[in-house]
This record gives C-alpha cells, sequence and structure tokens, in this order.
C-alpha cells in the first residue's frame, strides 16, 4: 500500500500534462548510477534522433519506475535482469544469467514491455566492510565474516530489506546474525554510516563509485546467493512502434558499457563532484571516437 500510495503522488506532482510538448519521457531510480544510465539514455536518443526527450530522473525505487512505466508515464527505464526476475516477477533466484534475461525478456512481452540489448555490466548486490577490516581479520567472502557480526552493528537500504532477494534470503543463505535489529537509510548513506563507522556492514551495489573512494571492500558472495543483475534499457513495446528508429539506436549501446566504466562514471560523479550530464557527455563522446576511429 505504501507503495502504491508513492506511486498516486509521484504520478500527481510529476506527470500530469508533461508529456504533450515531448516525444518520449526518460525514468531512472532514485540513486546515482540510475540517474546517470537515464541521463545517457536520453541524451544518445537525442543526438541521434530528432525525438524530444523528458528527463524524469531518480523517481523512486524499484516498483515506482516499474509501475510508471506500466502506466504509460515514462516510456523507458534501465532496469537489471536479477532485479525483475527475483523482485517484480517473483522467481526463485538463479545464477543463470541467459536463463534470467529470457525469463524477464518472455514474461514482460506479455505487458507489451521490452527488454533490449543488455549495457554489458552486471552490477550485483554487494555485501560491503571497511577494507581495514578486511586486511586486519582476513575476511574476503560472507561465509568468513558470519563469525564477526553478532558484534556487529549493519545498516541497509529499504529496498534491499523489503525485496526478496535482499535482507531475509541472505541471512537464511549465510546464516547471519547481527549484534542489533538492522539500521534502515537511505543506500547513499550507508557508505557513509560505514565510513564513519557508524556501522560495520552494509549491502550496497558492485559498481558504485564510493567503494574505492572510501576505501570499502566488497566481500565474494561464495554461496552464490544472489542473481545476475546485468543492466539493461526496458521499453514500452507502443513507444518503440512509433518511432521505428528507436529500437536500433538503443541497441547500439549494447556491450559499450564495461563494469569498470560504470564504477568510474559513478565515481566522477559521488567522489569528484562532477555533473552527471557532462559525465555522460563525455563518455558518448569517447564512444563515439571510438566507433568512428578518430
Amino acid at each position: 500500500m505504501r507503495v502504491l500510495f508513492y506511486l498516486m503522488i509521484m504520478m500527481g506532482c510529476l506527470f500530469d500534462g508533461c508529456r504533450e510538448s515531448y516525444d518520449i519521457v526518460i525514468g531512472s531510480k532514485n540513486f546515482t548510477e540510475q540517474v546517470i544510465l537515464g541521463e545517457l539514455l536520453a541524451e544518445h536518443i537525442e543526438r541521434n534522433t530528432r525525438l524530444t526527450v523528458d528527463r524524469r530522473l531518480n523517481l523512486g525505487g524499484t516498483f515506482i519506475c516499474d509501475q510508471a512505466m506500466r502506466a504509460g508515464e515514462i516510456d523507458g527505464y534501465v532496469e537489471y535482469t536479477g532485479t525483475a526476475f527475483v523482485a517484480i516477477l517473483k522467481n526463485e533466484s538463479t545464477r543463470d544469467a541467459r536463463a534470467v534475461f529470457q525469463g524477464v525478456k518472455e514474461s514482460y512481452l506479455t505487458d507489451q514491455l521490452e527488454w533490449l540489448e543488455p549495457f554489458g555490466f552486471n552490477n550485483t548486490f554487494a555485501v560491503i566492510i571497511r577494507a581495514e577490516d578486511s586486511r586486519r581479520l582476513g575476511i574476503t567472502s560472507i561465509s568468513e565474516v558470519m563469525a564477526h557480526t553478532p558484534e556487529w552493528t549493519v545498516g541497509f537500504g529499504y529496498e534491499f530489506m523489503e525485496r526478496a532477494d535482499g535482507f531475509t534470503g541472505l541471512v537464511d543463505t549465510y546464516g547471519l546474525r547481527f549484534k542489533n535489529t538492522p539500521r534502515v537509510m537511505e543506500l547513499g548513506l550507508t557508505y557513509r554510516a560505514l565510513f564513519q563507522k557508524e556501522v560495520d556492514l552494509i549491502a550496497g551495489n558492485s559498481t558504485d563509485g564510493l567503494i574505492d573512494a572510501l576505501g570499502l571492500q566488497v566481500l565474494e558472495d561464495d554461496q552464490h546467493y544472489f542473481p545476475p543483475y546485468d543492466a539493461v534499457p526496458v521499453f514500452r513495446s507502443e513507444t518503440l512502434t512509433r518511432h521505428h528508429e528507436l529500437t536500433s539506436v538503443i541497441d547500439a549501446l549494447g556491450g559499450t558499457i564495461s563494469e569498470t566504466a560504470m564504477r568510474q562514471m559513478n565515481y566522477q560523479v559521488d567522489a569528484e563532484g562532477r555533473m552527471v550530464r557532462e559525465v555522460v557527455e563525455e563518455f558518448l563522446d569517447r564512444l563515439s571516437s571510438l566507433k568512428t576511429g578518430s
């Protein structure tokens, strides 16, 4: 009910009467990488078509963006395969990346939504501790952290606490126990809380720039709990039919963003304080140069 209520507010505040003057509306979730990818989609479309693009970035969590697209309030956004497979479609988690991609692609088509070419990187959930603790305690995997968590304070994002592929499954898979009830906060704040030693363990995203910026350590998911989370543009079929050039233009971005490149863009925004649009334009300029050989 909370998600639906928030969605109704978002629809009323952000979308009422705004579509008429734009050809395409691009949305994004509410964290740095998503805002970058939303801007990247919008900028790429503008560069390669005559379509006008409205940016509705930083909308909210997974379910807000999913419902906004299904309601026709946005035309597309970037989703992650494992998120759709487990959190939205309610499937059991699997590590088979091909099966996950085909599963979401086929299921979404029944609702007239299309998954296009994957960008080329997997942004999995990451269990993170301070690098200094990793070195001091000799911890490199989630299984190895189990002996220490009963004395640790942990912090997680709202969505991670609620998702089927989040907190509950992680605790059950690894047998984790904690000193206190997890502190629940905005995802971006968890990194600062870990760095400032307010908490000892968090769950973030493997491509987040703050991991390197703050000297943090991603632990190996040695029990293979998390499914693959390949980043993929998802669009309404009606939009792709109406603007026939759109599919090939967006698919041209397929395989062009590595995990290293995504983490670097996140780092430039989060750690260096650069503007999202500047970072995106620089990436697209470099990509264009590589394609033309200039």
